[in-house]
């Protein structure tokens, strides 16, 4: 049975927000009011006033939409309020650093910096407060989908990993496609959802239309023919409509800017992460007396082969053996520091020496070992699209997935951010690299059996 209020959905989430943002530009108003006007040498009057409201509620909009802190419904609470949390902090400061600038003078630098941090908690309350009471309320209106999941041959963690979020989605039965038409019409006909899990195209068109024409919704896995049509050009030259892909990866344009941001992020990223290095070098040496740095081949674009730089956070020949052993959750090869530098990601921070020399960019599919390189592509021969693009400290499948996500969806999501590029991609993956410091799924090993089906396929 269909939900009576599924059609107001996006109308709450609009809402919601927008109440959100309201409780957010409250305190600053009255912030601006009773204290930070009054320190400026001629106080905003009237359009002034509105002016310096409306730029905060920018502020708000904009790191809202770039750290994620709008997905009520989609998110859930701990990392929705994350999100929103990171954006308090962007907007206050920015907002710190535009008051500074305005009153012309540091005599008031602390007292302000009081104010703003005061302003932070508060916001950081409201956002928890509110988001927490919308979320109770969106579960109440707008429980989580029965799903009819109809399965192809490929055996995969999907329905594992939707029972993570049951609160958005409930597999109620399962099917095979290779059940008789009929079967899977009377299935379909009971659920107003349904789920494709890595079904031959055939039949996913023919279901598609099935749902298209009796309005159900569908959620599919993708084939990497259904990613590479996402990044078309719609041709409306002839009275039959053209679907155009150029298949050339970035043009000259888009290249010369990502390196300007590349040249510009790795820059400041050594010089303002150089302490950290420094501190994260002398611990490593003192912890065993081995090698400071690990370098690696790594292969990037056009098969190109490079050697990467990382802090050593297991003990020296970890594989001395030769064979490849993928971390898993608690490796005994790991070091004391190599654990703290692993969960932080400042094992990471030298390869913005890669990035600078060109090797690498900032974002981009992550640059595979060239033993990894062979073996993904004997087994997935579309494993080589990846290269299509230069390899990147963080990329799609760094922030979407998690460590020990498989080859096949790593390489989906790649493909994904590389027929759809743009910059305001790029500046949203880096946002969201920041928050994947702070969820314990983003770093976990390889579990017993992942290690065991990795050893068997070798």
């Amino acid at each position: 049975m269909k939900n009576p209020f599924e059609a107001y959905k996006k109308i709450y989430r609009r809402f919601a927000n927008l109440i959100i943002v309201a409780l957010m530009t409250i305190p600053f108003c009255l912030l601006w009011d009773g204290k930070l006007n009054g320190l400026m040498d001629r106080q905003f009057l009237g359009k002034g006033n509105l002016l310096i409201i409306f730029s905060y509620v920018l502020f708000i909009f904009v790191f809202m939409q770039l750290w994620g802190g709008f997905k009520l419904g989609y998110q859930k609470l701990v990392n929705l309020v994350l999100s929103q949390i990171l954006a308090v902090i962007c907007i206050n400061i920015l907002t710190y650093i535009q008051v500074i600038l305005m009153i012309g003078t540091i005599d008031y630098l602390w007292n302000i910096a009081c104010w703003m941090i005061l302003l932070m908690a508060v916001n950081s309350v409201c956002c928890l407060l509110a988001s927490s009471l919308f979320i109770n309320i969106y579960v109440k209106l707008f429980p989580a989908y029965k799903v009819l999941q109809i399965n192809g041959d490929y055996e995969n963690y999907l329905s594992q990993k939707i029972r993570d979020r049951d609160d958005k989605y409930q597999i109620s039965e399962e099917i095979s496609v290779y059940e008789p038409w009929e079967k899977l019409l009377d299935m379909m006909a009971k659920y107003d959802t349904i789920l494709l899990n890595d079904i031959p195209s055939a039949y996913k068109n023919k279901i598609l239309k099935y749902c298209f024409d009796n309005s159900i919704r569908v959620y599919f896995t993708p084939k990497i023919s259904d990613i590479i049509v996402k990044g078309t050009e719609v041709i409306n030259l002839f009275d039959s409509p053209l679907l155009l892909c150029k298949n050339i990866g970035l043009n000259f344009e888009q290249r010369l800017i990502k390196r300007c941001m590349d040249l510009v992020i790795s820059g400041l990223g050594i010089i303002l992460t150089s302490p950290i290095m420094l501190l994260t070098a002398v611990c490593i040496k003192c912890n065993d007396g081995g090698p400071v740095f690990y370098k690696q081949d790594r292969c990037t674009l056009n098969g190109k082969v490079f050697t990467i730089y990382k802090f050593r956070s297991m003990i020296v020949d970890a594989e001395k053996d030769g064979k490849i052993r993928p971390a898993t959750e608690d490796d005994d090869r790991i070091t004391k520091v190599g654990k703290i530098i692993r969960k932080t990601r400042v094992d990471e921070l030298p390869q913005l020496i890669n990035i600078l020399k060109g090797e690498m960019s900032f974002v981009g599919p992550r640059p595979e070992r060239t033993e990894h390189i062979e073996k993904y592509c004997k087994e997935i021969p579309e494993f080589s699209y990846r290269l299509k693009m230069k390899g990147g400290l963080t990329g799609y499948a760094q922030v979407y997935g998690r460590y020990n996500t498989t080859a096949y969806d790593k390489l989906k999501m790649d493909l994904l951010y590389i027929v759809n590029y743009s910059v305001i991609m790029d500046i949203q993956i880096i946002f969201e690299t920041v928050k994947i410091l702070f969820k314990k799924e983003s770093t976990e090993g390889f579990t017993a059996l992942q290690i065991q089906e990795l050893r068997e396929n070798e």
